[in-house]
């Protein structure tokens, strides 16, 4: 007897997959090397761009859009979470869930990342139909605005955490986010790979191009990027 899938799951679902498998390496390693963490973070971001190229060229199946979400919520919402929590707890000495001020924001801000996220990708999957927008942050632009400022040397615990609690309200605000034209996409993921293949090549200079990229897109997007045709879009969650 033949699993349910065979014959129903296209070959875009399957690079979704890959990128939920991703978010699980980044949460089981972030205990021990949160700069591979942060690699493999960025590398299902990849991942969830080439889904959507792949759905394109190829095809999807009824489920793609639900297994997207749900790979997210691994990729884009614990892993992400979870890596702030590693390096956080760490720089700041956290042992436990004690009654202080800095357990409070280790153990609140990641835990609250994770609810916002979900909630986000829920109300995307179910209410998000216009192909040239979205409204909230995409949980891939936080979790890759993160996993860069890693990799570029920037995990002070206070900014981490801090950026973590304003990603909390931007993935649920009612800002408008235009989704990336073709060629923005494109520099965006080869900006990504160079990141994860050489992040301390030249002074760290790839993590901090994406940093720059995934900040300038963050602050000016929603009002200077804005585009009225719906061809050669990148959207995600």
């Amino acid at each position: 007897m033949q699993p349910r899938f065979v014959g129903r799951m296209s070959l875009a679902d399957a690079v979704t997959i890959s990128n939920a498998a991703l978010g699980f390496l980044a949460v089981v390693v972030a205990f021990s090397d949160p700069m591979t963490a942060a690699r493999l973070l960025l590398l299902a971001a990849i991942a969830d761009g080439l889904d959507g190229v792949v759905a394109r060229a190829y095809g999807s199946s009824p489920a793609g859009e639900y297994l997207d979400s749900l790979a997210d919520v691994a990729s884009f919402s614990v892993a992400p979470a979870v890596i702030v929590f590693v390096v956080a707890r760490d720089g700041l000495g956290v042992d436990g869930p004690a009654l202080t001020t800095e357990a409070a924001l280790v153990f609140g801000l990641p835990a609250l990342f994770v609810a916002m996220a979900v909630l986000r990708l829920g109300m995307y999957t179910a209410y998000d139909t216009r192909d040239s927008y979205t409204e909230g942050v995409q949980t891939t632009l936080a979790a890759t605005i993160i996993g860069a400022a890693i990799l570029a040397g920037l995990g002070d615990p206070y900014y981490l955490l801090g950026a973590t609690a304003l990603f909390c309200y931007l993935m649920v605000a009612p800002i408008e986010y235009p989704d990336l034209l073709a060629r923005d996409a494109f520099i965006m993921g080869v900006t990504h790979g160079l990141a994860i293949l050489i992040p301390t090549w030249a002074g760290r200079t790839f993590p901090y191009a994406l940093l720059i990229l995934g900040l300038a897109y963050l602050t000016l997007g929603p009002r200077f990027y804005w585009r009225d045709d719906v061809s050669g879009t990148n959207g995600n969650a």
